[in-house]
């Protein structure tokens, strides 16, 4: 469900009762773990964690109005989905998937970029905590420059 709110409050407040605690505490858990410079806000109608274009210009290069987004959450109709891009594009993917192992007996319900809960008591916070703190901004550029770079050269424009 995409939401309308514009604001992190707005898109917490416009929750189904069921889904706001558990959205809050996985942005408290963000907010507390993500390095400086990282920028909350409201993307694509989620709750979004970006490198703002103060410390890249460029942004998103789909969409250069748009911050470079690194994190979403969001409450969909079946789920709950956390987009994190650097599972994606970046080498944490098998960092993840050892550590989702050894917190949690559940199934990896992952597309891409998305992790999918079903249940609030799904979702393990700690680990995302944890996940929130590996990049920094800058590290997260480099790794998104270079995912860049690499596909225009693989399709002969670098």
């Amino acid at each position: 469900m995409q939401s309308k709110a514009t604001t992190p409050e707005e898109y917490i407040d416009s929750l189904p009762e069921d889904r706001k605690k558990i959205i809050s505490d996985i942005r408290k858990v963000i907010l507390k773990n993500l390095p400086k410079g990282f920028k909350e806000g409201i993307g694509y109608g989620m709750l979004c964690y970006s490198v703002p274009h103060s410390l890249y210009p460029p942004g998103y290069h789909v969409d250069p109005k748009q911050p470079l987004g690194l994190i979403s959450i969001a409450a969909q109709k079946n789920h709950i989905a956390m987009y994190h891009m650097g599972l994606y594009a970046g080498p944490l993917l098998q960092w993840f998937q050892d550590e989702w192992k050894k917190s949690t007996t559940k199934k990896l319900d992952m597309g891409k970029s998305c992790v999918r809960f079903k249940k609030a008591e799904d979702v393990p916070l700690e680990l995302i905590g944890r996940l929130a703190a590996k990049l920094t901004p800058q590290e997260w550029i480099k790794i998104y420059e270079d995912v860049l770079n690499n596909r225009s050269t693989s399709l002969g424009k670098g």
